[in-house]
């Protein structure tokens, strides 16, 4: 192919390598100029243009990827018709990209006229998602280089989708006193939600002791009633060879393939099998729905596809998905930390829309104003520091707080939700703090034992960044936030709190069951401070 400038008398045929607009009309670049084309360029004053001219022995640009594209092209791909000298590969099916890395690399490297750019492989894909796509960087290309990309793709094609099989997959979930049914029922609502995009189902979850005769009876119970793949959820992490899951599947006859990984999260996992059966031993990561090694290895089991120990092993790179939060120190060669200092931020700034009027903060109860109570509480806690974030009548707040060692900090942005009022008393956190309790200035009930329970369950060495207390299963109020989160608060808008980073970072939540109520109780109509008034006004009397 020759490419540069050429006359325009003599431009017909070769194609256009750059847009032109002259005269009222305009010609994309890759177009093949006509001889009406060339006669209204010169009309135009055109006198020559930059193209490309195909010799013998080129193949334009569209057919040369179509071409490599169709031979690339294995089970259950097609391929859309070139253009531009692209030719795009979409999955037919839903299940995983199959191609071999090095094949790929060895198309890349046979002319840099032709390119190859896939999806990761083993990446799981649905029906018309695109998984490939071949792009021819000139206008054309010689025969000789397609000639010889297509002698590296093997037979049947390079690039594949291997559908999923609808399979039937047993369950067991082993107990320890601590084991909760709200942690088996997300399990099972998480596993269902893995398991949809293949169409594979349950057929049964057995709950048993954490001892390895019950766990062998349920694997092999599994087994007789036809489960393709059975799944184990331990009450407790699979530390090695001999602990209580692996001995369990070589106690109903299975043997074991594989402890641990070289993913994270996902190190603690087990492959093993039973009769031909693949048994997994589930790491903790897989209660949870983000991306992780247990995803790799089923998803390849949901596809038909053998799990060998040596699949295993060649998963480091790229096996490190994401920095999990509450993912413990180590645990020896790390000199002990001091207590965790933690501030107290108290949020004062609202409107009381929901009052009518009045600033609730400002209203008695016993002989102080509302906001004073909520201050003099995270005071007597053991919280190193008080911050206060005021906003709505921020003088009058202020005055009612006359007297006591807070850091006020005034949101003028209050009005818009409070994000803001977050966002402030997260600034004014000192240096020196490892974690924030976030508290609600309407919420009287909330004393500085709460307060005080919070910060002695902020254990980050355990992992556990978050500690929020619940009543009767109910999530209440103050949240106590580890300095990791800070950002991710601050990022907050609107007028919404943090519960979704709740959601997201369950691992990192450190839930403490309290007898009172106060938690879950806010002051936020004229009935409830009524009702509070009154209350207290028969505590006081005689």
């Amino acid at each position: 192919m020759r490419f540069g400038e050429v006359p325009i008398d003599a431009a017909e045929g070769v194609v256009l390598a750059h847009t032109l607009r002259e005269g009222g009309t305009t010609l994309k670049k890759g177009t093949r100029l006509t001889p009406d084309m060339v006669a209204a360029l010169k009309d135009a004053g055109v006198a020559s243009v930059i193209s490309a001219r195909l010799e013998p022995g080129d193949l334009d640009e569209d057919m040369a990827a179509g071409r490599l594209a169709g031979a690339l092209a294995g089970p259950a791909v097609r391929v859309d018709a070139a253009a531009t000298g692209r030719a795009n590969l979409f999955a037919e099916a839903a299940g995983l990209l199959v191609l071999e890395p090095e094949a790929v690399d060895r198309f890349n490297r046979i002319d840099d006229a032709i390119t190859l750019a896939t999806l990761p492989a083993y990446r799981q894909v649905r029906p018309g998602e695109m998984v490939a796509t071949v792009k021819i960087i000139p206008f054309a290309v010689a025969q000789a280089a397609v000639e010889a990309a297509e002698q590296v793709v093997p037979a049947g094609g390079l690039v594949a989708v291997k559908p999923f099989r609808a399979k039937r997959v047993g369950v067991v979930s082993t107990l320890l006193p601590q084991t909760t049914e709200k942690v088996l029922a997300k399990t099972a609502r998480v596993l269902a939600e893995r398991l949809a995009p293949a169409g594979a189902e349950v057929i049964g979850e057995l709950r048993v002791p954490h001892e390895p005769g019950a766990v062998a009876e349920a694997i092999a119970r599994h087994k007789q009633d036809g489960a393709d793949i059975v799944l184990v959820y331990g009450a407790s992490a699979i530390v090695d060879r001999g602990d209580v899951i692996p001995a369990a599947v070589e106690q109903a006859g299975g043997r074991i393939e594989h402890l641990g990984m070289p993913v994270d999260p996902g190190n603690l996992l087990l492959t093993a099998e039973l009769g031909g059966t693949p048994v997994l031993g589930a790491p903790g990561c897989a209660r949870s729905p983000k991306e992780n090694g247990f995803d790799w290895v089923l998803q390849r089991l949901l596809a038909d596809l053998p799990v060998r120990a040596q699949d295993i092993t060649g998963m480091g790179v790229g096996g490190l998905l994401m920095e999990i939060v509450s993912r413990p120190q180590p645990r020896e060669g790390v000199p002990e930390r001091p207590r965790p200092q933690v501030a107290a931020v108290v949020l004062a700034a609202g409107r009381s829309r929901r009052m009518g009027g009045p600033n609730k903060l400002l209203a008695p109860v016993g002989g102080k104003p509302l906001v004073r109570i909520a201050v003099e509480a995270a005071l007597r806690s053991s919280a190193s520091h008080v911050v206060v974030v005021t906003g709505h009548e921020a003088d009058k707040v202020a005055d009612a707080l006359t007297g006591l060692d807070v850091t006020l900090v005034h949101n003028p942005d209050y009005a818009e939700g409070l994000s803001t009022s977050l966002r402030a008393g997260i600034a004014a956190v000192p240096e020196a703090a490892d974690a924030a309790a976030v508290c609600l200035a309407d919420m009287p009930g909330v004393t500085a034992d709460i307060i005080d329970r919070l910060i002695g369950a902020f254990d980050p060495a355990a992992g556990k960044l978050i500690a929020l207390p619940t009543h009767k299963g109910k999530r209440g109020n103050p949240v106590l936030w580890g300095r990791r989160f800070f950002a991710a608060l601050s990022a907050i808008h609107g007028d919404v709190g943090a519960r979704h980073l709740i959601g997201e970072h369950a691992d990192a939540v450190a839930e403490v069951e309290l007898d009172d109520a106060a938690v879950t109780r806010d002051v936020d109509t004229p009935e409830a401070l009524a009702r509070l008034q009154a209350a207290d006004g028969a505590a006081d009397a005689p």
